[in-house]
């Protein structure tokens, strides 16, 4: 069975007079092909989270440079090419004002604030689950080891 979901018209729509709804394709994830498993791949790639959060934090157009002392770790190959990514996905603005040095500020759009609260609690969990994912990993490479001891 499958089900066809539907969204509200556009405002242009409703602004054009047309009423209706407006046929929303199955996303499923778990079929190769469908798109929302780049979205998914996009979001879930680290520098993203760390990105969106450091945008996020600066509540505002922040600067490349500031962006990246913020992640510490982050190259600047790593850095632009997330930005971009972000970017092309709607979930970040760049502006480039015109100026001499040249100055580029990166900011969330609506679609990328929306993205940071599911975000934000990732990294919640993460640091709340911190000491349990540490137990569990010592646990398991001290099993390892006793196993690969044994020749096992």
């Amino acid at each position: 069975m499958t089900t066809t979901l539907t969204r509200p018209a556009s405002s242009a729509a409703q602004e054009s007079g047309t009423t209706g709804d407006t046929p929303v394709p199955p996303y499923d994830p778990y079929q190769r092909n469908c798109p929302t498993r780049q979205l998914l791949d996009r979001i879930g790639d680290r520098w993203t989270v760390l990105v969106v959060g450091a945008l996020a934090e600066a509540e505002g157009a922040t600067r490349y440079s500031a962006i990246a002392r913020r992640i510490d770790g982050v190259s600047q190959k790593m850095l632009t090419q997330t930005l971009r990514a972000l970017e092309r996905d709607g979930l970040v603005t760049r502006t480039a004002h015109p100026e001499i040095p040249p100055r580029v500020e990166y900011e969330l759009t609506d679609l990328g604030r929306s993205l940071h609260g599911t975000v934000s609690l990732l990294e919640e969990w993460s640091r709340s689950n911190m000491g349990a994912v540490l137990q569990a990993r010592d646990a398991y490479d001290t099993e390892t080891v006793r196993n690969r001891g044994n020749g096992r």
